[in-house]
């Protein structure tokens, strides 16, 4: 297997497992939150259920990028054909915005969906400004998003 091929493989890897893990820690913590409030008042699950899953669009966002590495590299067929190494390096390094973008912002937005989910318990009707706070964090996922997709299009 070609170095380039191995890169490009990696880069895809990277996108996948960073922004997963962001999203695994977010949704664990902010689930941890919903279900001490769920517990006293069962009628709230709806509520924070929105917030606990808030954090899980950064997996997904990762995923995006994987999968568009992927099939942008030839990756996914078999007997593809070989990718240079600066090729592969520049797929890696496209990979690193939303790879460590969706890391930092799922676990900061879980933080913020926790406060959410503070505020759900003692004020219910006020769930609204708890989302829009957490979302305010997914901008910056976003972002990371749009980045690494425009690099890895860019890639000839």
């Amino acid at each position: 297997m070609e170095l380039g091929t191995i890169l490009a493989t990696a880069g895809a890897a990277v996108a996948v497992l960073f922004a997963g893990f962001g999203s695994a820690i977010g949704v664990g913590m902010a689930g941890q939150a919903a279900a001490g409030v769920v517990s006293e008042d069962p009628d709230r699950f709806g509520n924070c259920l929105v917030m606990q899953l808030l954090p899980g669009t950064q997996g997904i966002y990762g995923l995006l990028i994987g999968v568009v590495i992927a099939i942008k590299a030839g990756l996914m067929s078999a007997g593809s054909a070989a990718i240079a190494t600066d090729t592969g390096l520049r797929y890696l390094i496209a990979a690193l915005p939303i790879a460590f973008g969706g890391l930092v912002s799922a676990i900061y937005q879980a933080k913020v969906a926790c406060a959410g989910i503070n505020m759900i318990a003692k004020k219910p009707n006020e769930s609204g400004k708890g989302i829009v706070m957490a979302i305010m964090v997914e901008t910056y996922a976003i972002l990371a998003l749009l980045i690494s997709f425009l690099l890895v299009i860019g890639i000839a």
